[in-house]
Parts: structure tokens; C-alpha cells; sequence
């Protein structure tokens, strides 16, 4: 007699080399039985912040695919997610998609997908990222390989419609939590092939991964690209620092392509580059940011020395 396979949480992340630029995003199912079920994707342009939700939309849709009733967690270590799906959503619906200012709000499309999905069968819980996490840790492997132009070999259980019947009898395809706790970044060896049938992988962007990407070196073409996405990025920071614009944590996140809480834990000045970062002031629930020069800071310090 079989058994149905239930799912005991959920973690997903998304990475992206340039914000904008090449993107993955990267999923993992833990069950109660001990297997686990790995999903990822990649986007030629796109941002850290679609990646993130493009990794909860295929998270959703495994488990709604999947008929379990329970309800399960989602861990996440983007805070501008789980505020948008679990505060923001209601009021942007209610005033046409328009924020608090009047302008549109950015990445609808995927919101209005999220909403859909989202029940109260979902707990979305905030996991701060790069903190030792396995399954965090694990998720932020498989978006960045798939951001590098790579394609990482994933724990996959057998079939598509695997999570809905009693696990395989050839446990070796499937790797276990006791596995996965010693090494985060255990792959399943004995599967060469990247299963991405439909079930497994929902892309809302198109996927292409390359086919030389399954070697180890980047593509010079994918490293010129992530060079003229940084200076883009580069040029973005010196303008705002030129019409000396104050930016919120998440905005100055997505321009680092780190995490908010890797923003606010760093104090109230720190060195980025070529630019000194001061916290200038507190906005209702948003610090704002003041980017500098710090060259031209040292230069100006220089010559009045002189």
C-alpha cells in the first residue's frame, strides 16, 4: 500500500550577476521521509528580486501540484518578499497596482501570480541568508550556478509525479537529510542527467542555460556580459551619488546585489567600492542611504592638507 510523500518545508532564493543581469533561482523540498527534491531555473536579464519571487512561484506550484492539505513554511531569506506577499499586496490590489506615491508597482506580473498562489496553508518565514543555514545555503548554491551560466546537478527524486506516491525503491537517487546536513552541497552522483520536466521546473522568464555551460569554465561571452552588467551597476551608483539621491536599505541591497540585512548590519558608515556609505536618516519603517565618492573624498582631504 502506498504512502503519500508529505512535504515539511520549503526553502527558496533567487541570484542574479549585474541586478540587472544573468539570474537564477533555486528551490528546495524537504519531506518527511527524509527525501529531498530540488528545482532551479536561469534568466538572461533579469533582477535579484524577480529571481526571488520566480523561486516562491515554483515553490507554490510544486505544492499545489503535489494535493497536500497540511500546511508547510517557507523559508526565504528576502524580507522585500515575504513584506510584499504577506503585507503590501492587499493595498497595491485595492489601489490598481499604484504605490503609496502613484507609481506602478514594479514586477506585478509575478505578484499577481504569487497572490494566486499563496493560502494560509503557507507560513512564510524570514531566514537570514549566508548564516550557516543548510537549506538557505543550498538554494543559494543552485541560483548562483544557474546566474554563473551553469547547470548544477540536482537531488531530484525519480519521477515527475514522484511527491504524490511512496518513495522509490532505488533510495540511491535519493539523497537524504541526514546526507544533506553534512555536506550543503551534496549532489546526487549517480544522476547525470538534469531532470526539467515541466512538474519540476516553472520558469516565467525564459530558461537558457547554455549547453556548454555543464562544464566547469564560464563562457568568456557570459564573463564579458557580467563585466559591462557591473559597470553598469558602477555607473548607476556613481549617478547617484553625483545627484546625491538618498536610497532606501532594499534599494541600495539590490544595487550591491546582497541582502537588506547585510545593509543594515554593516553601521552607519562603511566603505563600497569607490563609494563611502552613510546612513543619513529613518523614514517611517525605511532607512535612507547617501552614497559618496570616496576617492574624490581623499582627494578633497589631500589638498586641503596641503
Amino acid at each position: 500500500m502506498s504512502t503519500q510523500r508529505k512535504i515539511q518545508s520549503i526553502y527558496t532564493d533567487g541570484a542574479c550577476t549585474g541586478n540587472p543581469g544573468p539570474g537564477g533561482w533555486g528551490v528546495v523540498v524537504y519531506f518527511s521521509d527524509g527525501s529531498i527534491h530540488e528545482i532551479g531555473g536561469a534568466s538572461p536579464q533579469t533582477t535579484n528580486n524577480k529571481m526571488e519571487m520566480q523561486a516562491a512561484i515554483a515553490a507554490l506550484e510544486f505544492l499545489k501540484a503535489s494535493g497536500q492539505s497540511e500546511s508547510i513554511t517557507l523559508h526565504t531569506d528576502s524580507e522585500y518578499l515575504i513584506n510584499c506577499i504577506t503585507k503590501w499586496v492587499t493595498g497595491w490590489k485595492k489601489k490598481g497596482w499604484k504605490k503609496a506615491d502613484g507609481n506602478p508597482v514594479q514586477n506585478q506580473d509575478l505578484l499577481e501570480m504569487l497572490d494566486e498562489l499563496n493560502s494560509r496553508q503557507v507560513k512564510w518565514q524570514h531566514v537570514r541568508g549566508h548564516t550557516g543555514n543548510v537549506g538557505n545555503e543550498r538554494c543559494d548554491v543552485i541560483a548562483r550556478a544557474f546566474a554563473n551560466g551553469k547547470i548544477p546537478s540536482l537531488q531530484q527524486l525519480a519521477h515527475s509525479n514522484s511527491h504524490l506516491s511512496s518513495p522509490q525503491k532505488n533510495e540511491a537517487n535519493v539523497s537524504k537529510v541526514s546526507d544533506f546536513d553534512t555536506n550543503s552541497t551534496i549532489i546526487n552522483k549517480k544522476t547525470s542527467d538534469i531532470r526539467t520536466l515541466a512538474t519540476d521546473i516553472t520558469l516565467m522568464e525564459p530558461y537558457t542555460a547554455p549547453a556548454a555551460a555543464s562544464s566547469e569554465e564560464i563562457p568568456r561571452e557570459t564573463k564579458v556580459a557580467q563585466l559591462r552588467n557591473l559597470i553598469e551597476t558602477l555607473h548607476t551608483a556613481d549617478e547617484i551619488a553625483k545627484k546625491g539621491y538618498l536610497i532606501t536599505s532594499s534599494e541600495l541591497a539590490d544595487l550591491m546585489d546582497i541582502h537588506a540585512s547585510a545593509v543594515t548590519s554593516r553601521g552607519d558608515e562603511w566603505r563600497w567600492r569607490n563609494w563611502i556609505v552613510s546612513r543619513v536618516r529613518r523614514e517611517g519603517n525605511q532607512i535612507l542611504w547617501e552614497l559618496e565618492r570616496g576617492d574624490r573624498l581623499e582627494e578633497e582631504t589631500k589638498h586641503s592638507e596641503e
